[in-house]
């Protein structure tokens, strides 16, 4: 059975997940203690194998740790040094379910919390940015994560600000048009699509 047409009826679709970007553009403003408690609050909400919970989140804000996060920061992530708040999620592989086929649910059900982090965060004014562009090794060892955990991303989170602290590049991102693929390309029935061959 196909549902074709079902989800283009975006009006049914929570506002918070049509509204969330990736932005860039952050405002030095604090954000309050009370808000990040029920960003990390809905972040450990998620579902997860057996209900095991393997995140694990550093907060790092002014004052408690953020100077690390800062400095352990790619290049092109330059945006994220106005963030209030920085927050590191960390996990090991056995703290969930290890299954074959490189089933690691422990990335798969971080991953889940970090999205739900993601959508309160939407739902507060807030953006809420995870990047990888980071150097994992050297802030591990920084904020004390044992060596034997993952750290996985650095969520960038504030609010809103002006993009003319960007670059060029990040300008146009930021004021361009919400890009997704077309359903079609990434969801199939029934079965994988057979690979279309190359005309002789």
């Amino acid at each position: 059975m196909r549902f074709s047409g079902i989800l283009t009826d975006m009006d049914k679709i929570l506002p918070e997940i049509q509204q969330r970007r990736a932005r860039r553009a952050l405002s030095l403003q604090e954000i309050p203690d009370e808000v990040v408690a029920r960003l990390l609050e809905a972040a450990t909400l998620s579902a997860s194998c057996f209900n095991n919970q393997p995140w694990r989140f550093v907060v790092l804000t002014k004052g408690s740790g953020i100077e690390h996060g800062q400095a352990r920061l790619a290049k092109g992530n330059y945006w994220a040094q106005t963030a209030p708040v920085l927050i590191g999620v960390a996990t090991r592989p056995d703290y969930d379910c290890d299954l074959d086929e490189g089933r690691q649910y422990a990335l798969f059900d971080c991953g889940m919390a970090v999205q739900n982090l993601q959508i309160q965060a939407q739902h507060e004014g807030l953006v809420a940015h995870p990047i990888a562009g980071f150097k994992a090794a050297e802030l591990k060892e920084d904020l004390g994560i044992p060596p034997d955990h993952i750290l996985i991303t650095l969520v960038v989170i504030g609010y809103p600000g002006t993009d003319n602290i960007l670059n060029e590049k990040h300008q146009e991102l930021e004021r361009s048009d919400r890009v997704r693929k077309n359903v079609d390309e990434v969801v199939f029935y029934g079965s994988w699509p057979a690979q279309t061959q190359p005309a002789e």
